[in-house]
């Protein structure tokens, strides 16, 4: 086979040289035509080495073939090309859509590292805002301390749109209208000589009846199963007869430790519950206020059934049994004194989670819940205490991370994280308030981690808007670590309970410490300095309100 230098773009049919375009004229010779000599090979040199080159030469055959073919092959092209581009347009339109419908719109950030997935594992005590899209971070090369100043935009534009506005109480009879089983279930006024709110209700079973067949606890929680199981055993024994009618003793909680999540909630429940005049709900966290009642589990399984509030009753049974047997063997022998056991509940969600609300109150026009939690725990015990523990908002929601997070944990992950809800809450705080931004399901749902929780100055200014101050505690986790002995003497003082005799405080002080971070999750060491700092400054007019409001400094976390 031989080749032609000057159509070395073309193949020669049946290698025949004479047809070549190029060379070929009507007097070529092909013995004296320099190019159309028989050697095989032309010499090229390259880097001062003789190499062969062979010409890659186009195939021709048939002139209509060829076309026909180049047709099919742009035919084919086409036709993928215009279908690629109307699965764009068809999932362009659906983003837009859901995103105009929810006010989440996304602006392209630099600092937009990956997408959302979803993430099936959560426990108990989630919250609404928990159930998420986690986010799957995409491999990085950046420097994330050049990611601050980016950042800082974001957080200076959050910051200049912050308004701490004074919402309206809704009255009684509006409350009513959105309540009325409620209300017509748990009485406006309670026993007198008892110090915790109970009161009589009427039984109307037989002795045939399970008085917990129906409890949503009990159904839909395997491990609440066997608490019901005693109960029920004892039922019968504690209900009281009266005129030929019995009677059962219903009691709500005297006290609410409402927040906040990682904050060391559970080790204030822990050495409470060592009190001998304290006892608590047969679930640590029922999550009745701000969950189960509107009928939320996981978010994930959907809305089942609105758990009523006989269920939320039903916990405090164990406690209501103690009480009634005080107070009927204390009638009998001391009439006038009055029980001293206190009831507390101790659901961290308390004091923040009012994500439902869009779900079954009519919307504002401003998007901010016409009805909060406490309005209706006010409105039914005006005199309730409430305690709160708090920490560094920064330290709570790395901590918060840590827990939640069910893979791939790392600081660099969290960093990411943080900055995508950033991104998230900016967008909100450009078209909506503060406090509806705080309550915004949609926005909580979406924010890879729980930024919103550290807010606390928010959520405290809501409850007092219905509670005084002096029936609220304020506690910082970072002072309860430091001297337990302390803060659980604020807490007793504040709750109005007894004297303890030296060994029972020190049951009560010097137990260790519960909840305590996982040791796996200490292994992956502290968030990196620069999402330390850019959280310092999202967090700063938040703290320095809160400190002004409770006038302790100590709330501005600066030593932290």
């Amino acid at each position: 086979m031989r080749y032609c230098i000057n159509c070395c773009i073309h193949l020669l049919p049946n290698d025949l040289h004479r047809q070549c375009f190029r060379c070929r004229g009507p007097d070529h010779n092909n013995q004296k035509c320099p190019v159309c000599k028989r050697e095989d090979t032309i010499p090229l040199y390259a880097d001062s080495k003789q190499m062969k080159l062979l010409a890659v030469l186009e195939v021709r055959t048939d002139h209509s073939e060829s076309w026909n073919g180049f047709f099919c092959l742009r035919k084919g092209k086409l036709c993928s090309l215009i279908f690629g581009l109307i699965i764009m347009t068809l999932v362009m339109a659906s983003y837009i859509l859901t995103g105009a419908k929810h006010g989440l719109l996304l602006v392209p950030s630099p600092f937009h590292y990956g997408a959302f997935s979803s993430n099936p594992s959560l426990m108990d005590n989630e919250s609404l805002s928990d159930v998420k899209d986690h986010y799957q971070p995409s491999k990085m090369n950046i420097s994330y301390v050049k990611d601050y100043p980016s950042i800082k935009l974001i957080i200076d534009t959050i910051t200049s749109k912050i308004e701490f506005i004074t919402r309206q109480r809704p009255d009684l009879e509006e409350l009513r209208k959105q309540e009325p089983h409620m209300f017509s279930v748990i009485p406006n006024k309670f026993l007198p000589n008892s110090k915790n709110p109970c009161w009589y209700e009427e039984y109307r079973g037989n002795t045939t009846t399970d008085p917990y067949a129906t409890n949503s606890y009990a159904l839909y929680s395997k491990r609440f199963r066997t608490i019901f199981d005693y109960l029920r055993k004892v039922f019968w024994n504690h209900l009281y007869y009266y005129k030929d009618k019995h009677y059962r003793l219903r009691c709500l909680p005297r006290f609410y430790i409402i927040g906040q999540p990682k904050c060391g909630t559970t080790d204030l429940y822990d050495r409470l519950r060592l009190h001998p005049d304290v006892r608590f709900s047969a679930i640590k966290e029922p999550h009745w206020w701000t969950r189960k009642r509107f009928g939320i589990i996981r978010l994930r399984d959907g809305f089942h059934d609105r758990y009523p509030v006989e269920d939320y009753l039903d916990l405090f049974d164990l406690a209501a049994h103690q009480i009634q047997g005080l107070l009927q063997s204390e009638a009998a022998k001391e009439r006038g004194r009055t029980n001293s056991i206190i009831i507390g509940e101790a659901s961290a969600s308390t004091m923040w989670d009012n994500n439902a609300w869009i779900f079954f109150y009519d919307n504002s026009t401003e998007g901010e819940p016409p009805f909060l939690i406490q309005d209706f725990i006010h409105a039914f015990q005006p005199n309730a205490k409430l305690i709160v523990m708090l920490r560094d908002p920064v330290e709570r929601l790395y901590s918060d991370y840590l827990y939640f997070a069910s893979a791939n944990k790392s600081a660099e992950d969290f960093h990411e994280k943080v900055a995508e809800s950033l991104q998230l809450f900016e967008n909100c705080m450009l078209d909506y308030s503060l406090r509806a931004c705080v309550y915004n399901n949609t926005l909580n749902n979406a924010m890879p981690v729980r930024l919103q929780v550290g807010l606390y100055v928010v959520y405290l200014l809501d409850w007092l808007t219905v509670f005084s101050k002096d029936q609220i505690l304020v506690l910082r986790l970072e002072d309860h670590a430091s001297n337990v002995k302390y803060t659980m003497h604020m807490v007793f003082q504040f709750l109005d309970l007894g004297p303890l005799s030296e060994k029972q405080e020190a049951l009560i002080t010097k137990s260790p410490a519960s909840n305590t971070r996982r040791p796996e999750d200490r292994s992956l060491g502290p968030m990196l300095p620069t999402t330390k700092a850019i959280l310092r400054d999202f967090y700063r007019p938040f703290n320095t309100k809160l400190a002004q409001v409770l006038f302790d400094d100590a709330f501005l976390w600066k030593r932290t």
